[in-house]
């Protein structure tokens, strides 16, 4: 596994293992690549692409078939393989990303972890001897991240590949075995070890790098961590040793106090919509938002809530049910209208992105609305400053990583200072420095009496920053709780394709009675020690 903060050259060296430095990507190259034994700066390309294959961070620029099946096959269409054989083929590898059913879908309309999955077979059927997963886990429900981990030490184990994985979500990463963890930061190599050695350590925390939430608790506590007590996984971490340390700890926390309601902002009743006269994505959901809460809006890939979003922006308009903003009804308003009191961060930042330059593409909105150049330089700027951008603020986009794309369309919705923000996979492709950044903007926003909403696959967003979430499964709510109830329920978990948080797991463990409050405690903890570090 090779980890980093945002632009420290992971994907550059998965570039230069792929071919795809200096073959597309040109620069200066120095020293030695070697891939079984031949230098490749001497093979083109093509050759490469046989020994070496690539999942790439951003599905959409991967998919060359108009349908799943016809995608997966483009490698043996390629390679002239006999099609009975071939279709054979696909087959067996869609049935093993869990994509069979979908092989005559169009690849444009499935969802960020669908379009993963099929980027994963792409690569699969083609047999390569390395595999190379640049964030394979970034559009993932965490159930089904779960799974493509258990399947990459699947395809590990059963046909003996070579695997590298970039990926910020380490401890989803851990859980299957990782031989060695490779720590880059500003072009370097800071660390190459065993994974237990790396979070015994505090190379990962002085990186901004996030590590495991149990590994965190246990720092908390003022646990010394060994290799020889094999943090790297909760199942095999020896507790016995800081066992007290953690429940001295976990006493003499406080928890926090439930925040004061205020009045609805946003109103959801019985909205119903299909796509064309279809199944019924979205089927007869109703809730409400109070002025200045931050809600998560989580559940399995597929299950709507990317579509809710739509509805609630006026990108769809539903079938039955009615939206309010303050308690007026605007189901019926337009886009335009919508947008002057909600905003929306698409999951692919390529959706969003209409300019060449990054300074203009946050401008654009404003420069729409009429603002004075002067005031767009300044709010521009600022917001740029907040979401880390400010030093790149006169590069092309596309000399961006997919991470800092996700950045530039985030600054050009925060610069329009919505009332209402939506924000789809806010942090996918982060690291946890820009991660905390852009949240902990968010939060401040969220002081100033900004409503949010945050549709995220991500559980510790959702821990550490919303009070309540909403879960959706197969199109309408089955819960609307605090975050720790819902990752602390075990049927829910399953039922919504969540993941337990592993503060669960640690808090019973150690045999604390109310695991939930272990949970809830360590948010609080762990919100204040950012804050400080912050």
């Amino acid at each position: 596994m090779i980890v980093g903060p945002s632009g420290s050259g992971k994907s550059t060296i998965g570039q230069c293992l792929n071919g795809l430095v200096p073959f597309s990507y040109k620069g200066e190259v120095t020293g030695s690549l070697a891939i079984f034994g031949q230098e490749a700066r001497n093979l083109d390309i093509f050759t490469l692409s046989k020994m070496v294959g690539t999942v790439l961070q951003d599905p959409d620029g991967q998919f060359i078939g108009l349908t799943v099946g016809e995608d997966i096959a483009f490698s043996l269409e390629n390679d002239c393989i006999d099609q009975s054989q071939m279709v054979q083929m696909v087959d067996d590898i869609a049935k093993m990303v869990d994509m069979e059913k979908r092989l005559q879908s169009s690849v444009h309309h499935l969802s960020g972890g669908q379009k993963q999955r099929v980027s994963l077979a792409g690569v699969m059927v083609d047999q390569v001897d390395i595999l190379l997963f640049d964030e394979p886990l970034a559009n993932l429900d965490p159930t089904t991240g779960k799974s493509a981990i258990e399947l990459i030490d699947q395809i590990h184990e059963q046909m003996n590949k070579t695997i590298i994985i970039i990926e910020h979500r380490l401890e989803d990463v851990l859980h299957r075995n990782v031989d060695r963890i490779i720590v880059i930061d500003e072009g370097r190599i800071i660390a190459d070890e065993h994974p237990d050695t790396i979070l015994a350590g505090s190379i990962l925390e002085q990186h901004h790098i996030r590590e495991p939430l149990y590994v965190k608790a246990a720092k908390y506590a003022g646990c010394s961590l060994t290799a020889e007590m094999r943090p790297s996984q909760l199942r095999t971490f020896a507790l016995k040793d800081c066992q007290e340390q953690l429940i001295a700890w976990y006493e003499n926390v406080e928890r926090e106090g439930r925040t004061k309601s205020s009045s609805p902002v946003l109103e959801v009743e019985h909205l119903s919509f299909s796509y064309h006269g279809g199944k019924e994505i979205i089927q007869d959901i109703s809730f409400s938002v109070q002025k200045g809460e931050m809600v998560s809006i989580v559940g399995k890939n597929g299950a709507g809530k990317s579509t809710l979003s739509k509805l609630i922006c006026g990108f769809e308009k539903p079938q039955s049910g009615k939206i309010m903003f303050h308690g007026q009804e605007v189901t019926g308003d337009s886009i335009k209208e919508r947008a002057l009191r909600v905003g929306m961060v698409m999951q692919n930042p390529n959706h969003m992105i209409s300019k060449n330059m990054i300074f203009d593409e946050v401008a654009l909105g404003l420069t729409i609305r009429g603002v004075p150049e002067n005031k767009i330089k300044e709010r521009v700027e600022k917001t740029l400053k907040v979401c880390g951008l400010y030093p790149f603020r006169n590069w092309p986009i596309s000399a961006l990583s997919f991470g800092q794309k996700k950045r530039v369309t985030i600054a050009s919705i925060l610069v329009l200072e919505p009332e209402i923000l939506i924000l789809d996979e806010p942090t996918a492709g982060q690291d946890l420095r820009h991660y905390t950044e852009i949240m902990e903007f968010l939060v401040e926003l969220n002081r100033q009496g900004m409503t949010i909403l945050m549709v995220t696959h991500d559980m510790h967003i959702m821990l550490e920053y919303t009070s309540r979430a909403i879960v959706i499964t197969d199109g309408q709510i089955i819960a609307d709780d605090s975050a720790a109830a819902v990752l602390t329920n075990r049927e829910l978990i399953k039922q919504a394709n969540l993941k337990e948080t592993s503060l669960f797991e640690l808090a019973e463990r150690i045999g604390i009675e109310e695991p939930k409050e272990f949970v809830e405690r360590f948010i609080v903890f762990d919100r204040e020690e950012r804050g400080k570090w912050q």
